[in-house]
């Protein structure tokens, strides 16, 4: 039986809201950061309110939503944090993921981490399909959920506004039987 929170460079854990909004609150500094994860405006926020969000947030969808941070497996770093959040009726996740540093871009943790929460959706809550949102001016991520099988569905042409210029959000999904198929399994 597989591990289902531990990849071959980061592993998934639960963190005290304490320990998550003390980082977020460091991580919320670096706005390049802030924008190539979320398309709302970059906003500073003090640990005290980071904290009261989490615990908001966690405390009220706790049957649809699924939150990890993200810690490297050489050094027991949290280095961000991802999420998945379950539509029941239809077997669908929607799922999140940021890394905090810019140190820790284009080193394989994204993508490590990605593909434990593509495996935790399917194998663990039965899903059908996961399906996530990306801005087009964020490649380096387009090309990590690649990797992990995701298709590109859509596009909202010009939905995002970034330095006075307009950017398209895409849609990317990947369905069970797609996923089991780059494993090299059969449904």
């Amino acid at each position: 039986m597989r591990d289902l929170f531990r990849g071959s460079l980061v592993r998934l854990c639960a963190e005290s809201p304490e320990t998550l909004a003390q980082l977020n609150a460091v991580w919320d500094r670096d706005s390049v950061i802030h924008r190539l994860a979320d398309d709302a405006p970059a906003v500073l926020r003090s640990v005290k309110k980071n904290k009261e969000q989490l615990e908001e947030r966690i405390g009220k969808d706790v049957e649809d939503y699924y939150f990890f941070s993200i810690r490297t497996l050489a050094e027991n770093n949290m280095i961000g944090v991802t999420m998945i959040r379950v539509d029941w009726v239809n077997a669908d996740g929607i799922i999140g993921i940021a890394i905090g540093d810019q140190a820790n871009l284009g080193r394989g943790f994204g993508t490590d981490a990605m593909r434990l929460l593509v495996q935790f959706g399917f194998l663990e809550l039965n899903l059908r399909r996961v399906t996530l949102g990306v801005n087009s001016y964020n490649p380096r991520a387009i090309r990590s959920y690649e990797k992990v099988g995701f298709i590109k569905e859509g596009v909202f042409r010009g939905d995002v506004k970034r330095e006075n210029q307009r950017s398209d959000s895409l849609m990317m999904g990947l369905l069970y039987e797609e996923w089991l198929a780059l494993q090299g399994r059969v449904s």
